[in-house]
């Protein structure tokens, strides 16, 4: 079974469980004020450490809840329910994300959208997909034509003021923004050309590292918020479909440099 093979099947368990608890109750607790863990994440994490465990024993893991590899140059990183907000209000964007690093190189991943039972593969100079279809970056080419995304971390009760000053400006710039509460979906809709840019502060390696691969294959481009590369341990993200990636940019520098 070839990674990308390896990473799907472990995120369609986790969608699994994720799927038939719908019906039952949620035991939720509080990471933080505003960060919420339920049974269901521990339950599709374990799943998804077993299966990872018993098909690629040399690979350590990195995942959202239970932690792990941190320093490992070559890893699982695991995100076993990307957007528990939303699926603890039944809000429908929800997803497993599943990257693999090799030698501290993104070279596969799985995000699987938990709710409508589809899977976003991408494997190193190889494409994404969905199924047999392969994902490609819109090819909008101006800021001012562009639908955008973006998140907001957990301290955005405390920095509200700090947040809403980049919301603002690409509120301006662009032409639309959207905010769904699902890094890993936020990838997906970059990746299929439903949007055309992305930005997040404060992220993890699990909220990243599969939807980043995705992106890229799909022929966008994904940098910090600067423009250099991209740090998987402290991500402050750019993702777009490279075509306005320079405009982008351009606000993130001169909003950065005004703080």
């Amino acid at each position: 079974m070839g990674e990308v093979q390896v990473a799907e099947a472990a995120a369609r368990r986790a969608a699994e469980i994720i799927r038939d608890s719908k019906s039952g109750g949620l035991n939720i607790q509080h990471k933080g004020v505003i960060d919420l863990v339920t049974q269901i994440d521990l339950a599709a994490e374990a799943a998804i450490r077993e299966h990872l465990t018993r098909e690629t024993p040399d690979i350590p893991i990195l995942a959202e809840e239970g932690g792990g590899a941190w320093d490992a140059k070559t890893r699982w990183i695991v995100d076993p329910l990307d957007g528990t907000t939303n699926f603890v209000h039944g809000y429908p964007s929800y997803a497993v994300s599943i990257g693999l690093e090799v030698d501290g190189v993104l070279t596969a991943g799985c995000v699987f959208d938990a709710v409508n039972g589809l899977a976003y593969t991408a494997r190193l100079g190889s494409g994404a997909w969905c199924g047999d279809e392969r994902l490609h970056v819109s090819s909008t080419d101006s800021l001012d034509k562009s639908l955008l995304v973006t998140g907001f971390a957990y301290d955005r009760r405390e920095a509200a003021d700090r947040y809403l000053r980049y919301v603002r400006a690409f509120m301006i710039a662009g032409q639309g923004l959207r905010r769904a509460g699902a890094a890993a979906m936020d990838f997906v809709a970059l990746a299929r050309g439903q949007v055309d840019g992305y930005w997040e502060f404060n992220l993890n390696p699990w909220d990243i590292a599969a939807g980043v691969l995705l992106v890229q294959e799909a022929g966008g481009r994904v940098t910090d918020m600067e423009g250099g590369k991209l740090d998987l341990e402290r991500p402050r993200l750019l993702a777009s479909n490279g075509a306005i990636h320079a405009e982008m940019g351009q606000i993130l520098r001169e909003l950065i440099s005004s703080e």
